[in-house]
């Protein structure tokens, strides 16, 4: 359910924004992402049907799946069946269901009726016995089999990875961000409609364990020597999160009293790393009390937290993470900030969990506004990095991801489509915010405001510029041009400056109309000072010619550079 569907539109406001601040982003954005939208020629029909609201989607909501599926590795194929139910929004008569080649359904019923469906790529459109009647309440079941696609690079490319141990046991995963949930199951292949819960009843082969999304509601031991575990979501879940992770685990278990009382802990480890496992997940802990400090209460109180270990480097599967960093810290041993403080924590740990707050609680609607999820997830490791080693460090932590960042292509694509932005996402998109913490200026404000989006939109999918917006009131700043430099563009703001002897001119080049971003400098003889620059020369009396060494603070994510005789003051060349 997740309100999206209530919703359709990518663009339509949940709540009520003041006015003001609605119209200020709107006016910066509307431009800029109209023409990102309109950029469809490199996208198919396929991509339209998989990323937009059509007409077979915007008429039902999506309430409750009952997924069941039997895993054979033997020949790594697949079968089962889902119940959806649904609620009407709106009359109508048909509806779209997701299911990616080369799976294939074996039948849609409902009322123990089979219903007529046609295929069109991934998508099946399915007529129903009878004209829906809104408000009303139905389900159908899809029934299907077929032999999934492999993930060739997972997490990335995703799908179903049929992998083994290195004691040669079987050991099975999925991971399908982006590529979509349907790659392997049938459902409402759209972001903006969550279930408000699920089940998820898997069967394996024994003597595997498969653990999913959820709690563990029973273990049935079949005649055909194979187990079905069957667990259940109770809250609103990402489709693409429902997780298969089979294989021989050990698992112990632990609790975390937390600012929503006390939260469950699992661990899967293969059973032959266990040792390792309990050395290195032990880092759960202070990072889950980081976060609760920082962004509010862990969401998930009701279905617990889940580490589990998988045979790809990791993934956000909420109440179930998946982690494949060998207990190392760093990312595989690395670290991407450059410093040597990536090397103090596991970036799959922290990463992957950071995006229970920042992809799983607030959840984008849009494959575009995928900043949403991996930008702030890179900014919560500054975070953690600052709740262990101090503010300074978190901030040489952001300030050194930067050397990440490509500024090839703007982060937000085009809309509709399913297009994923650039991977600036994670490196800018993180420096952007901790660029927005400068100009707020204000921690206690800051916090408030990353806990209060938590809050705001608790299980509910957004759109970027309702995060935007709510920023920028919380904030008491209309931040509208400073997302629409960093997210739609691939331009740097420039710090222009020159100093005519005891005078400083200044003003912001290579930006977006309007943009008027506050800085801190520090100018020999002055000391650390706030400018507000605009796009317009202004002046600043200064003790000296000296003052051109000044330096642009570090944590503001601009560039800076002398250019020689400025323009006189109060005029834009």
């Amino acid at each position: 359910m997740r309100t999206a569907s209530i919703h359709p539109s990518p663009d339509l406001p949940m709540r009520r924004i003041p006015l003001p601040v609605t119209f200020a982003v709107l006016a910066a954005l509307l431009p800029l992402r109209a023409a990102a939208a309109q950029d469809t020629t490199r996208y198919s029909h396929a991509d339209t049907l998989r990323g937009s609201n059509g007409s077979a989607r915007a008429w039902w909501d999506a309430t409750f799946y009952d997924l069941h599926v039997t895993v054979n590795p033997a020949d790594s194929s697949i079968r089962g069946w889902n119940g959806i139910t649904y609620r009407v929004l709106q009359p109508a008569q048909e509806m779209q269901i997701d299911l990616q080649v080369p799976l294939e359904v074996d039948s849609i019923v409902q009322d123990r009726r089979k219903l007529p469906y046609r295929r069109d790529g991934n998508a099946f459109f399915v007529t129903l016995a009878a004209r829906q009647r809104a408000g009303a309440v139905g389900t159908v079941t899809v029934w299907y089999h077929g032999k999934p696609r492999a993930a060739r690079r997972p997490p990335w490319d995703g799908g179903f990875s049929w992998a083994a141990d290195s004691l040669g046991n079987r050991w099975i995963a999925t991971s399908n961000e982006g590529l979509g949930a349907s790659v392997w199951w049938p459902n409402k292949d759209y972001l903006a409609d969550e279930p408000d819960s699920q089940r998820i009843a898997i069967t394996v082969p024994d003597p595997i364990v498969d653990v999913s999304n959820g709690r563990l509601r029973s273990t049935t031991h079949n005649l055909d020597g194979t187990t079905t575990f069957e667990w259940f979501v109770t809250e609103p879940i990402n489709n693409y999160d429902v997780a298969v992770n089979a294989g021989t685990y050990a698992h112990w278990a632990d609790t975390l009293d937390g600012e929503a009382g006390r939260l469950t802990m699992d661990f899967w480890p293969l059973a032959y790393h266990l040792d390792a496992a309990r050395r290195q997940f032990r880092q759960a802990t202070p990072m889950l009390r980081c976060f609760e400090r920082w962004f509010g209460p862990y969401p998930w109180y009701a279905d617990g937290y889940k580490l589990v270990e998988a045979p790809h480097l990791g993934m956000e599967h909420q109440s179930a993470v998946a982690y494949g960093n060998h207990f190392q810290n760093g990312y595989l041993g690395r670290d991407l900030s450059g410093t040597g403080l990536g090397l103090r924590w596991d970036f799959i740990i922290v990463h992957e969990s950071a995006h229970e707050w920042w992809g799983n609680n607030i959840t984008m609607q849009d494959q575009a506004d995928m900043w949403l999820h991996e930008s702030f997830a890179n900014y919560a490791e500054g975070i953690y990095t600052e709740c262990q080693l101090g503010r300074t460090a978190g901030a040489a932590y952001m300030i050194g991801v930067r050397i990440g960042i490509r500024n090839a292509q703007p982060i937000i694509p085009a809309y509709g489509v399913n297009a994923e932005g650039s991977g600036d996402m994670y490196p800018k998109g993180g420096n952007m915010l901790h660029t927005i913490r400068q100009v707020i200026d204000d921690d206690a404000k800051w916090r408030g405001i990353l806990r209060g989006l938590n809050a705001t939109f608790r299980h509910q999918t957004v759109t970027g510029r309702q995060v935007e917006a709510y920023i920028s009131r919380e904030a008491g700043i209309d931040l509208s041009a400073v997302f629409a430099q960093y997210l739609t563009t691939t331009m740097v703001p420039a710090l222009e400056y020159k100093v005519e002897g005891t005078t400083l001119s200044y003003r912001w080049a290579n930006v977006v109309a309007g943009f008027d971003m506050p800085v801190r400098v520090n100018i020999p003889g002055m000391g650390t000072r706030v400018l507000r620059p605009t796009t317009a020369w202004q002046t600043l009396a200064v003790p000296s010619p000296q003052a051109a060494a000044l330096v642009v603070d570090d944590n503001f994510y601009v560039t800076a550079r002398n250019v020689g005789t400025a323009a006189p003051a109060g005029r834009t060349p």
